[in-house]
């Protein structure tokens, strides 16, 4: 692997190849975002590509079929618009057929159900689409009206699609139904507890207890998830969740990975009682003969490891000795979506926890588990982004300097893209392992980066390379940054302020020009840029620039520093005149 290269998602292309995080989290959102631009074309006007020019054609790679074909009023017609997912047009439907008397068969209709629970009432995406195309094309709105109804018509779509509406069409529809089986109530139930109504979910649980149906594996996993919503107090969501157990024992239904995760979702909501309980359900998991997901250790670490209470507990270490030996595959949703991204990886989290605890032999393993086989697809950019960053900022606390730059030339920029935490990390790792030589190197990335107008990095850098004297190649270097240095402060911009400086940092930049015998660029510094900011170079510049004036043998520099010293009213002046009489040779007229 190029460890100059860019991720294999950017074009290979030094103008689109992203420059730091910002740049690489844009790039890539707006490359998925062409990918769905351009389904959504395909889905809005298939017309245009309806002509079939592939032999053999291959129906998996062309447009799908998204407009009715079945006209009329018939439950051909109905499943039809369910199979394209219509909420509206199904309902309907559904409602034409009921008021013409023409029965709808309980498979139909649950699968209309099904629908409904899915989307909670609400419409699906296309169907939202076709609306805010309407809404576009509509005369007589201007511009500004159409964009405050689109800001209204989103906001009210996200309080209220997510919700589950009192007397919805889901509720009617399961209301009227002639008959309802178990597949009825399951989807109710699932339904509910997808969209916030836990306490209705369990109302409907009890009628169909009352019914005497079973529920599945699924409903039971979508009422040990809602449990925490359902009862308060820690102990008594605990035996909720064991009443749900037990009816899943006497109704025979085998629990899945998805039961005991819920259940440790559950847990993680408990308090102290979820530590003493947790075990338990992992060994029940082992007894079924059931391998634990992403999520289980998540939920798991997540219950031993709460902020920062980091007690000596090696939980962490059984469970890296247990996925050590593993390479995983997405089993819950909780794990990740297409193979890419996990909202709760335990990869992250354990990450976290390495660095909080200071082990970087544990840290070294758990990269080692997420190099292995496709475990890394698990992260998306933004996330592992976040844990190579957790992980460079272990290693500048507690490796050899050898070895951190050994890694920060392999990740950077190929794996991820320093933060500006990295950048001050590796700058004291420099500074405690005094590899100061390195700093103009680290300067120049600091600039790729996007780094060079952040007033911290600025002044950590400036007085790390301004704090002692080094051997003239490296001070020559040092006067180069600061020269880069000085010329951001001078840029400004209509979308950017000028950066201001400060007595510091003003002061390490008059040192370093100093070093290396500018006089005139120190000058400059000390007589314009002190003023500017009403400030007063402190007696280690001044000495610096006398001693520079010295080296070039420049009287009037000298002179020059004496008259601003006095004009200053520094106790230093009179020092500085003395020296000037006793290691200068003077005219009578600069005497």
């Amino acid at each position: 692997q190029d460890p100059t290269a860019a991720h294999y998602m950017f074009q290979d292309d030094p103008f689109l190849m992203p420059r730091n995080a910002a740049n690489a989290r844009l790039y890539s959102l707006s490359k998925e975002a062409g990918r769905n631009a351009a389904k959504y074309i395909i889905k809005q006007f298939p017309q245009y590509f309806d002509k079939t020019f592939a032999e053999p054609n291959i129906p998996c790679l062309m447009p799908e079929t998204l407009t009715p074909e079945i006209e009329g009023v018939s439950e051909e017609a109905l499943k039809e618009r369910i199979h394209l997912r219509r909420v509206k047009d199904s309902v309907d439907l559904f409602d034409q057929l009921v008021q013409a008397g023409t029965p709808v068969s309980l498979e139909t209709t649950n699968s209309l159900l099904d629908l409904l629970c899915f989307y909670g009432d609400g419409e699906s995406a296309l169907e939202k689409q076709e609306e805010q195309k309407e809404d576009l094309e509509e005369p007589g709105v201007n511009a500004s009206e159409q964009k405050a109804r689109k800001r209204q018509s989103q906001r009210g779509s996200q309080s209220s699609d997510s919700r589950w509406r009192e007397n919805n069409n889901a509720e009617r529809i399961f209301k009227v139904m002639p008959e309802r089986n178990a597949h009825s109530y399951c989807t109710m139930i699932r339904g509910m507890v997808k969209h916030g109504a836990s306490a209705k979910a369990y109302d409907m649980y009890i009628d169909m207890l009352n019914e005497r149906h079973k529920a599945d594996v699924h409903t039971f996993n979508a009422l040990i998830a809602a449990v925490p919503y359902l009862k308060e107090r820690f102990l008594e969501r605990w035996e909720l969740a064991k009443v749900f157990l037990n009816h899943m024992a006497q109704q025979e239904v085998q629990p899945n990975l998805l039961t005991f995760n819920a259940l440790l979702k559950t847990l993680r909501r408990c308090g102290g009682l979820g530590k003493s309980m947790s075990l338990s359900v992992i060994k029940e998991m082992e007894a079924l003969d059931i391998e634990p997901s992403l999520a289980t250790y998540d939920h798991l670490l997540s219950i031993f490891y709460r902020g920062v209470d980091l007690c000596s507990s090696g939980i962490i270490l059984e469970v890296l000795d247990d996925v050590e030996k593993r390479s995983f595959i997405p089993q819950d949703p909780d794990d990740g979506m297409d193979f890419n991204v996990s909202d709760n990886l335990h990869c992250l989290s354990s990450g976290e926890k390495c660095c909080d605890l200071k082990d970087i032999k544990l840290a070294y393993r758990l990269n080692k588990v997420m190099e292995k086989g496709d475990n890394w697809k698990f992260l998306d950019m933004d996330k592992l982004n976040a844990y190579w960053s957790k992980f460079f900022s272990l290693l500048c606390m507690m490796e050899q300097i050898d070895v951190v730059l050994k890694w920060y030339k392999e990740m950077s920029p190929s794996v991820f893209y320093p933060t500006p935490k990295n950048i001050l990390d590796l700058l004291q790792a420099l500074d405690a392992a005094n590899h100061l030589e390195v700093i103009p190197s680290v300067w120049e990335d600091m600039k790729q980066l996007g780094f060079s107008r952040r007033n911290d990095l600025l002044e950590e850098l400036l007085s790390l390379m301004s704090r002692e004297r080094h051997p003239d190649e490296i001070q020559l270097a040092f006067a180069k940054c600061a020269e880069d240095i000085k010329a951001f402060h001078g840029q400004s911009g209509r979308e950017q302020a000028p950066l201001e400086w400060t007595g510091s940092a003003l002061g390490h930049v008059a040192l370093l020009f100093s070093r290396v015998g500018r006089t005139q660029d120190a000058w400059y510094v000390m007589m314009e840029r002190f003023q500017q900011i009403n400030r007063i170079p402190t007696d280690q510049v001044m000495d610096e620039f006398f001693a520079c004036a010295k080296q070039t043998n420049c009287p009037d520099e000298a002179i020059k520093l004496v008259k601003l010293a006095a004009s200053l009213g520094l106790p230093s002046s009179q020092r500085l005149k003395s020296r000037t009489e006793k290691e200068f040779e003077l005219s009578e007229k600069q005497r």
